[in-house]
């Protein structure tokens, strides 16, 4: 691959990534009276809201990766651990009977980019 294809490659992978947790986290904001409803409430909304400005903060690393990926090159093995911590835990929580299928599906699309942060980051090694 060439160097200018795996910068651009590299970029895309973290500008899509950002794009989709944002969407996916921004309605999590919203989702504490559905929980109620649901009859699972949130006894410590702070956790619930902490984790996903947490995460949401994180979007905004993989977009500054996404715009200048040999600058931030050093950021992308932190961003696979950042997709790690969620899916592996979730994984084995699924395993346990702790979360349900939607959950886990969800895991799967982390473990998936933070395989695709891997591959950024190793492609983007030669350059």
């Amino acid at each position: 691959m060439s160097d200018d294809r795996a910068i651009r490659t590299a970029g895309r992978i973290f500008t899509i990534a950002a794009i989709y947790g944002v969407i996916i986290l921004l309605p999590i904001y919203s989702a504490e009276p559905m929980m109620a409803k649901a009859g699972r409430p949130v006894s410590h909304p702070e956790l619930l809201y902490g984790f996903v400005g947490a995460a949401l903060a994180f979007q905004l690393i993989y977009w500054s990766i996404g715009r200048d990926p040999l600058r931030y090159r050093p950021l992308m093995p932190i961003a696979v651990i950042a997709k790690l911590s969620f899916g592996v835990p979730t994984a084995i929580l699924f395993v346990l009977g702790r979360v349900d299928a939607v959950t886990v599906t969800l895991s799967w699309i982390d473990l998936l980019i933070g395989a695709c942060f891997l591959f950024a980051w190793r492609i983007t090694r030669a350059v």
